[in-house]
């Protein structure tokens, strides 16, 4: 039976974001550039000249508990994309996420979404995710729909309007088995 991912001949894998990645991660970044400019703000040259900094500072906010970093790992360790989780406090937390262009529309980024959906619940306690987005980037306000985030409200986003969006986690908690009843 051929999966939606069979484009990749093997299931991908979401990996927290470690320095090993930094160089993969840098290349994921370069080749989709123009790809997503189409739909976000570019991040500007200084992003890409001071990216080693930038991603040992995110890793730092890592290890306070800040935010957690998450590459979507191809078989052959190649990225395919990133969720992140950031600005973690109170049970709550901001998703983001960026999908390589070569594997965009695979349903790769639903995936993605509701697997990070267990990770904050399991691994990181959390609660409820915010995630935003602009008007004009249809594939992402579906990838929320599907993945059971709500609309709560509107925004901006570098003077285009968007939505932000709302998800409970507690589908996602794993909970302890109840005590066999004697």
């Amino acid at each position: 039976m051929r999966t939606r991912f069979s484009i990749f001949l093997a299931m991908p894998e979401i990996q927290l974001l470690r320095p090993g990645h930094i160089p993969a991660l840098l290349d994921f970044e370069l080749e989709n550039r123009a790809y997503f400019a189409a739909s976000i703000s570019d991040r500007g040259d200084d992003y890409f000249a001071h990216f080693d900094e930038r991603l040992h500072a995110l890793l730092a906010e890592q290890d306070a508990g800040i935010c957690y970093f998450h590459v979507i790992a191809g078989p052959k360790g190649e990225i395919l994309g990133r969720v992140n989780l950031v600005d973690a406090a109170d049970g709550e937390a901001e998703l983001g996420y960026r999908i390589a262009e070569r594997a965009a529309g695979a349903g790769l980024a639903s995936w993605a979404v509701r697997e990070l959906c267990g990770i904050a619940a399991n691994s990181y306690g959390l609660t409820d995710l915010r995630a935003a987005t602009t008007l004009d980037n249809k594939a992402s306000r579906a990838v929320l729909a599907r993945s059971g985030f709500e609309v709560v409200g509107e925004s901006e986003f570098g003077g285009r309007p968007g939505l932000t969006f709302h998800r409970s986690l507690a589908e996602f908690a794993v909970r302890p088995s109840a005590p066999a009843v004697p």
